[in-house]
């Protein structure tokens, strides 16, 4: 297959995916566990970037050159994890060997379980690719257990039970990743810290020199661009550190701002409001009200 400038390439089925890989068809047509390493196709004769049509959960371990994600902030050397969710645009542009594996979990997989609602309570999925999971020893030892107790259950005879006891894995993985991301945000405080500062002085800046009045409220996405990191991940790394995830912070930020405003300006309070960046006054007095339990104006008066 040669790669197509500009055309991302739909791969429908996991079946269809193992083929342009060059690798034998799937043990079950709608979930796969893949050896990195079993892949021999030349990257040349992959689509320049393509979307999958199911979930796909991916362990590597560098051999060679620097994988992208791993340039920043490599916390362990025993490889790193990518989440992605169905219908994301990915691409093939690292040039570097490793080992691995590849879950891949089409969604009609687990419809029919409470995971297939709750998969989407895990934020990574939704994370970039520089924002891999990196794992020490210890969490790679439980994470490729997992992936054996799935491998070995789909090269088992096919029973009643076997669904059951896939999805249950599957779920025990994302949980575990979950506990792993928590403690990679603590491992990079520094680095976490130095991007909350980065964050105080874009809400600062943004609200002192008239952003807010051109452009409107800051948007989570807008400082998620500015810290070149995803939003999802913006917010879970806010939490960890401060309990509040960004839309949390805007409003704090916000709020801050618009008391120092109603103290030592004249500005009315619809001029306050709109100097924030809000359309409408009533939303920024509702706003004020929930966060301080008093009215813009009532607060201006206890000043008086």
């Amino acid at each position: 297959m040669k790669k197509e400038e500009n055309v991302p390439y739909q791969f429908n089925s996991i079946s269809d995916l193992h083929r342009v890989l060059g690798l034998p068809k799937p043990l079950h047509p709608l979930v796969s566990l893949v050896d990195n390493s079993q892949i021999v196709i030349d990257k040349d004769e992959l689509p320049g970037s393509f979307l999958l049509n199911f979930y796909k959960i991916s362990y590597k371990k560098v051999l060679r050159g620097k994988i992208k994600y791993g340039q920043n902030y490599y916390d362990f050397d025993e490889g790193g994890m990518i989440f992605t969710s169905p219908n994301q645009l990915l691409a093939t542009t690292d040039d570097t060997e490793s080992l691995g594996l590849t879950l891949l979990i089409h969604p009609d997989f687990i419809r029919n379980y409470p995971l297939g609602k709750n998969i989407k309570n895990f934020g990574f999925f939704s994370y970039a690719v520089h924002e891999a999971l990196h794992l020490s020893e210890k969490e790679q030892s439980v994470i490729m257990g997992i992936f054996k107790n799935i491998g070995d259950e789909l090269q088992s005879t096919i029973d009643d039970f076997s669904q059951d006891v896939i999805v249950s894995q599957i779920e025990l993985l994302l949980n575990y990743s979950n506990r792993f991301y928590k403690r990679q945000f603590i491992t990079r405080k520094a680095a976490s810290s130095d991007a909350l500062s980065k964050l105080e002085t874009l809400l600062t800046d943004y609200f002192n020199n008239e952003s807010a009045l051109m452009k409107g409220l800051p948007t989570v996405q807008y400082l998620s661009e500015q810290l070149n990191v995803s939003p999802r991940y913006l917010s879970d790394m806010l939490r960890s550190l401060t309990g509040q995830n960004a839309q949390q912070h805007i409003h704090n930020k916000l709020i801050e701002k618009a008391k120092e405003m109603l103290s030592v300006s004249n500005l009315s309070v619809a001029e306050v409001a709109y100097q924030l960046g809000f359309e409408h006054p009533q939303s920024f007095n509702k706003l004020f009200k929930r966060k301080t339990n008093l009215s813009p104006l009532a607060f201006r008066q206890s000043f008086n």
